[in-house]
């Protein structure tokens, strides 16, 4: 709709316009399933004479009042209101009325299917506050926010703010009105309302106030929330941060709840954290899971200072946002939780997908240019969050620890309940440093592109080195610029009676251009493992020298530490997915090794690789053998593991996903049944086995509608949706293509269960003729639906099992014939486009 888009160049004219904002705002919660009341007062300043206008995404305005006159309620066509010429002190009052909302955004409304029970929450980030109540809709232009609700009497009702009043109205209803808050941005406006369930606890700040905690969910979900781990992780964080940043906790509180249905994992709301479900564990969690839970809810408490406190000017600095939080959160887990071995897990998971990220067609410079909302959509991406943070901790690798907190201390002072640009942070920090950033900020976070480095030995024929050169090539994909990289190189040699791979000598150094020469190795005898980019201080992609990929090959499970473990990993799977070593071989190094594994991330992350390299990357005409021989050695690996470990759990999702012969099918039944001494057969478990033996024809609708009648919860319905899409049938797939283009009836969530369902196969040519029916809708989705519904389907129903000649030809032929569709949509099929091209050039070296 027009207007709907609004563009940098609008937010910075209305920036200029208005400022000193206060707003009031009520809602009512109580007129039925679909709409609620929104009667929005903005008292604010403005230029005498301009022209500018309201957010708002309205069912139906009623009523709107400026500076003590009427206006024709005409003057709002749904998505923004005019406003007459401003005086300089002004007041406007929007009375309207707003739809709850199922996909996610704005004020989501869901049902319990448990118990009946009603939970609603706000979603605003990052421009859906204007579904909720009339505002000016940009990050600079922060207000206080005075917030009142009425709603059914027993609810739990909850703001950013504590609770300032509240009384009985009406017949069975009460009213709420929270404090103040101070000056938010838009989008950080939070409310939760429902039969939440809550669990107290406090906490005291640095300069001595009280600070109450609370972990709320729904009461279906009660049993399961264990309140003192995360209370644990949250009181660490709060000392740690208090340190870092040398400013108490801004808020008055700390609410964090657990929200069903929520597109994202988590949302930084001052006071009121709202996290996704899939951090309450109904099912035996594993050690991996764990330790994300604590990342994330360390993520979003670094928030509360950087984003909230001080908040960015405009969404080109989303990536500062959540980069330093990403950065600030793997720093607390290594440092306040007993997971002190967290940076090997960001290795594993955040710097593997920001490489995944910088090697699309998508790559952007950390820096992106974000012309209008709609460029944001899909700005959450691993360049935001991985490279982001990867880049920042490399800065603080280069300016020194104290140093850089000095500077972001200082940038938070000087900006505070303000907004604030990543120039204001790096001024701060060059001068806490006394070094000059312009140079660093040009190199690192205005160009795109992931660099390789590649050592160079040559040794004579005693083996002792006579060359060691680092070479660096330019990145694969985005800018050919060569990066300065502090690095370390690390040698590692056989020691004790086990032999295990220690590091016996480490050398700094700086890798410049082309070439960087390291002659403090000249003379040594060469090691048995050369790790360039030990410690992993640097962001590029690095490569094996034949001699050490060789020695690292069969000793991998003896290298003694986890750190330097998951580079090599990382080194040997990036070698495999840029097709420069055969797919079929990471397969059985995976196979050979996982068993020995002791990180429960890394074993997770190798055990995804291998499913996906066996799936996508192993040569079209052994594909077949790799997956049963992927699903033989996982069944003899989970054999061995020890009961009620948790390898023995990951190792039964992985075999739940890859088992298709009869054998292995026999043993997921066999598991399903109890066999395994010591495996938890909880839901999720249930329904991960009974989706591999309805993908392998074994089980069906009676199978599916057994096991949804003991477990009929939203998240078993997902599962059943996600299971039943999964059915091996022309008729199951049609059924499920159906439900997610033919009707908008399903939620964000069903959804994104129905879509894994559907491309869950073992022969991707069930899935052969949805190619031309994906480019023929995805156009008229993305139009007609809001994007929380229409991105997982153009984003994921990609019939990406294919991974042929024949679909990459199809992705290109609708790009080329569609040159204007929304920049986001082209953004997704040009990504599904070049995974595709990936696959086939690895299928070709694993032929080779």
């Amino acid at each position: 709709m027009p207007g709907e888009n609004l563009t940098r160049i609008e937010a910075e004219e209305r920036a200029a316009l208005v400022s000193e904002l206060e707003y009031d705002i009520a809602l009512d919660l109580t007129r039925g399933p679909d709409v609620f009341g929104s009667t929005t007062t903005i008292r604010f300043r403005g230029t005498p004479g301009a022209e500018t206008f309201l957010d708002a995404l309205t069912v139906e305005v009623a009523a709107i009042r400026f500076n003590g006159r009427d206006l024709d309620p005409a003057v709002a066509d749904g998505v923004r209101i005019a406003l007459p010429p401003l005086e300089a002190e002004n007041e406007v009052t929007v009375v309207a009325t707003m739809r709850y909302s199922r996909s996610g955004e704005g004020l989501h409304r869901f049902v319990d299917p448990v118990d009946g029970l009603v939970y609603l929450y706000t979603q605003l980030a990052t421009t859906d506050a204007r579904r909720v109540f009339a505002c000016f809709e940009q990050p600079d232009l922060k207000g206080r926010f005075g917030v009142e609700i009425t709603a059914p009497d027993g609810w739990d009702v909850r703001s950013n703010q504590p609770v300032e009043a509240q009384e009985p109205v009406g017949d069975g209803d009460r009213w709420w009105r929270f404090e103040r808050t101070p000056p938010l941005s838009t989008y950080l406006v939070a409310l939760i309302a429902g039969a939440w369930v809550a669990h107290a606890d406090e906490l005291t700040s640095v300069d001595g106030r009280t600070i109450p905690l609370s972990v709320l969910t729904r009461a279906s979900l009660a049993p399961y929330i264990d309140p003192e781990e995360v209370f644990e992780t949250t009181k660490g964080g709060f000392g740690f941060y208090e340190d870092a940043f040398g400013i108490p906790f801004p808020f008055a509180k700390y609410d964090q709840v657990t929200v069903p249905e929520y597109n994202w994992g988590a949302m930084e709301n001052p006071g009121l954290v709202t996290f996704n479900e899939v951090y309450v564990f109904r099912s035996t969690p594993t050690e991996a899971q764990r330790e994300s839970r604590a990342m994330v809810v360390l993520h979003e408490l670094a928030h509360m200072w950087f984003g909230d406190l001080v908040t960015m000017r405009w969404w080109d600095d989303l990536w500062l946002n959540e980069s330093f939080a990403t950065f600030m959160s793997f720093l607390a887990t290594a440092e306040t939780t007993r997971w002190t071995d967290s940076w090997a897990t960001f290795t594993t998971t955040e710097k593997n997908w920001g490489y995944d990220q910088d090697q699309l067609p998508s790559t952007h410079p950390i820096v992106a240019e974000i012309r209008s909302v709609e460029d944001l959509a899909v700005n959450f991406d691993g360049i935001t969050y991985a490279k982001g943070g990867s880049v920042l901790k490399q800065l603080v690798a280069y300016v020194g620890r104290r140093e850089f907190f000095a500077g972001v201390a200082a940038y938070l002072k000087a900006n505070a309940w303000g907004n604030a640009t990543l120039a204001d942070l790096l001024a701060h920090v060059a001068v806490a440093s006394g070094r000059d950033l312009a140079a660093w900020s040009a190199e690192w976070l205005e160009t795109s592109g992931v660099n390789t480095l590649v050592p160079e030995i040559e040794t004579d024929p005693r083996g002792v080195i006579t060359r060691f050169v680092v070479k660096q090539l330019p990145a694969p994909v985005g800018d050919q610029d060569l990066r300065p990289h502090r690095l370390a190189v690390g040698l590692y040699e056989p020691e004790g009676e086990d032999g295990a791979l220690v590091r016996v000598q480490r050398e700094e150094l700086d890798v410049v251009g082309e070439k960087t020469d390291l002659p403090v190795l000249l003379g040594a005898k060469r090691p048995a493992i050369v790790l360039v980019n030990d410690d992993d201080l640097a962001y590029a992609k690095v490569r094996l020298d034949a001699a050490s990929l060789a020695v690292a090959q069969d000793a991998l499970s003896s290298v003694a530490a986890g750190l330097p473990r998951t580079l090599l990993w990382s080194a040997i799977w990036d070698m495999t997915r840029d097709g420069e070593a055969a797919a079929s071989d990471f397969v059985r190094l995976v196979l050979d090794h996982v068993g020995a594994e002791t990180s429960p991330n890394l074993r997770g992350t190798l055990l995804n690789q291998a499913v996906l390299a066996a799936e996508e990357y192993v040569d079209r005409a052994v594909r077949t053998a790799a997956l049963e021989q992927l699903g033989d050695g996982l069944l003899r690996l989970l054999s061995e593991a020890e009961p009620g470990s948790d390898a023995q759990l990951q190792l039964a999702r992985s075999f739940a996903r890859v088992a298709r012969t009869d054998e292995q099918l026999d043993r997921l039944a066999d598991l399903d049944a109890g066999a395994a001494e010591g495996l938890p057969l909880d839901p999720e478990l249930r329904w991960q086995i009974l989706t591999g033996l309805v993908a392998g024809g074994r089980a069906g609708e009676a199978e599916i509608a057994a096991l949804l009648a003991t477990d009929d919860t939203a998240t078993g319905r997902e599962s059943a949706l996600l299971v039943r899409a999964a059915i091996p049938t022309a008729e199951g797939k049609a059924a499920a293509w159906s439900s997610l283009v033919d009707s908008a009836d399903l939620t964000n969530a069903q959804v994104e269960s129905t879509v894994k369902g559907f491309v869950r196969v073992h022969d991707p040519e069930l899935l052969r003729p949805y190619a031309d029916r994906y480019f023929a809708v995805i156009e008229r989705l993305w139009a007609e639906r809001p994007f929380a519904l229409a991105e997982p389907i153009a984003g994921n129903a990609y019939p990406r099992p294919l991974a042929d000649r024949a679909l990459a030809d199809a992705a290109r032929a609708w790009l080329d014939a569609h040159p204007d569709a929304a920049s986001p949509l082209r953004r997704l099929v040009a990504e599904n486009l070049s995974r595709t091209e990936r696959a086939l050039a690895a299928q070709t070296r694993d032929a080779a």
